[in-house]
């Protein structure tokens, strides 16, 4: 646990705020392989539905070319569109209009249920949040995604939801972090001023800098943030506290 960046919290700090995915979760597959079962799941399920793609390849070749590109303007746009805008928009594109609402739904279930089944809790997550709800603390989650319903699913399925306040997703809001509109919404709910919270986050551009411009005090969990984005952060944004593991927060937030 290390002490660092700029300041203590002026005032008592009443709740905490937490990342999901490489906080309180994380990921024990392989990427390549589950993207491409995740696209075959997605197309099943549309041709399921009656959907005569022709060529599935190419089409799942776009699809997934769309969400990169996507991916990369949305880390500078701070705003989300959700994976089910980007999937109708390119059936459209495709000559299918006026898709049920249902088929975008169970096709993009289908594909999120592949990585669903590797994603894990973190051995110290629920102790850490016991140990916070037992003293008081407020607790809420603010993940970073395209699709609010698989966020929901993964909460669940790691049995986090009990510890929780609120459950904020960029896909629901159509923010993301770094906007500190996001973190505002949190801290309305319980009607506490930013100094009174803090944020916790594996993530310096979207979780860190994000707290910092709204005001909270910023708490970096390292475990899981040798990222190439992270790497190129670490000269220019600086959290006020940094953990490289859940199990270390009660013993920070005793000490402020």
């Amino acid at each position: 646990m290390n002490r660092g960046g700029r300041h203590k919290p002026e005032r008592p700090i009443y709740a905490v705020l937490f990342d999901l995915g490489g906080t309180l979760i994380y990921f024990d597959g392989e990427w390549p392989q589950v993207i491409q079962e995740s696209n075959q799941e997605l197309l099943q399920s549309l041709l399921s539905a009656g959907l005569r793609i022709q060529d599935g390849e190419v089409f799942l070749g776009q699809f997934r070319a769309r969400l990169e590109r996507y991916y990369a303007e949305r880390e500078t746009e701070f705003i989300e569109f959700t994976t089910a805008y980007i999937l109708r928009a390119l059936l459209e594109e495709w000559g299918f209009v006026n898709v049920p609402d249902s088929t975008i739904r169970q096709a993009l279930d289908r594909m999120y249920a592949v990585s669903q089944m590797h994603w894990k809790a973190e051995a110290d997550a629920h102790p850490t949040l016991q140990w916070l709800r037992q003293r008081g603390y407020r607790l809420g989650l603010i993940s970073n995604a395209g699709d609010d319903n698989d966020v929901q699913t993964l909460v669940d399925q790691a049995c986090l939801r009990p510890y929780f306040d609120l459950i904020l997703t960029s896909a629901a809001l159509g923010i993301r972090k770094p906007n500190p509109r996001i973190f505002q919404i949190a801290l309305a709910h319980w009607g506490i001023q930013p100094a009174q919270a803090a944020m916790v986050g594996d993530t310096l551009g979207a979780d860190i800098l994000g707290a910092r411009n709204a005001g909270l005090f910023s708490i970096w969990i390292t475990r899981r943030a040798s990222t190439p984005a992270n790497r190129a952060h670490e000269n220019t944004i600086h959290p006020d506290a940094t953990i490289t593991a859940l199990s270390e927060l009660p013993a920070l937030l005793e000490n402020l």
